[in-house]
C-alpha cells in the first residue's frame, strides 16, 4: 500500500514558507492506519520490548497502537509540566528557543527496552531529546520508528546510536 498517498500538503500551516504534512487522511482510512501501524512495529516484533514511548502529540496517536501490535504497554512522553507526577525532564534546541519533554520518574524499570514511537523525523531534536530522557530514566532505547521522515533536514545525524525505521520518506 502506498502511504504517501494518505498524506496531504498543506502550504503554509503553521508559519508562511512550511509545507505541513497532513496525516488526517491516513488517519481516517482504517486499511492505510492499520498497514502504518504494522509498519511502525515490524522492525521490533523479534526485539522483546517491553514499552512503547510516543512523544507528544502524534506519537501518541501510533504509539499505544504499536504497543498493541508488540503486546507492551505504553508510556507517554509528554511536553514540560503536563505530567502530574514527579518526572524527568529533557531540554532541546528549538529553531526559535528551547523546548522540553518529560516523562514519569518510575515510568521504565532498569533495564527496560523501549520503542519510541512519533509521526515524524525532522532535524531530531525532539527524538535525540527523548532518547536522553528514556535512558536517564533507566531504560535501554531499542531504535525509533516514524511514519514520516524529512531527509533533507538531516535529523538522522542527532541519532547516530539508534536504529532509526521510518515507513515514507521526503
Amino acid at each position: 500500500m502506498n502511504l504517501q498517498s494518505f498524506i496531504t500538503d498543506v502550504a503554509d500551516f503553521p508559519r508562511k514558507g512550511i509545507v505541513f504534512k497532513d496525516i488526517t487522511p491516513l488517519l481516517q482510512d482504517p486499511l492505510a492506519l492499520r498497514e502504518a501501524v504494522r509498519g511502525l512495529a515490524d522492525p521490533f516484533r523479534s526485539r522483546q520490548a517491553d514499552i512503547v514511548a510516543g512523544v507528544e502529540s502524534r506519537g501518541f496517536i501510533f504509539g499505544p497502537l504499536v504497543a498493541k501490535e508488540l503486546e507492551v504497554g505504553f508510556i507517554p512522553v509528554r511536553k514540560a509540566g503536563k505530567l502530574p507526577r514527579a518526572t524527568f525532564r529533557e531540554e532541546f534546541e528549538l529553531e526559535y528557543g528551547r523546548d522540553a519533554v518529560e516523562i514519569h520518574r518510575d515510568a521504565l524499570k532498569p533495564g527496560h527496552r523501549v520503542v519510541l514511537v512519533d509521526d515524524v523525523l525532522a532535524t531530531g531534536g525532539t527524538a535525540a531529546a527523548a532518547r536522553n530522557l528514556l535512558r536517564k530514566a533507566g531504560g535501554e532505547v531499542l531504535g525509533i520508528t516514524f511514519l514520516m521522515e524529512l531527509t533533507f533536514l538531516e535529523g538522522r545525524k542527532k541519532l547516530p546510536d539508534l536504529e532509526i525505521r521510518s515507513l515514507i520518506q521526503y
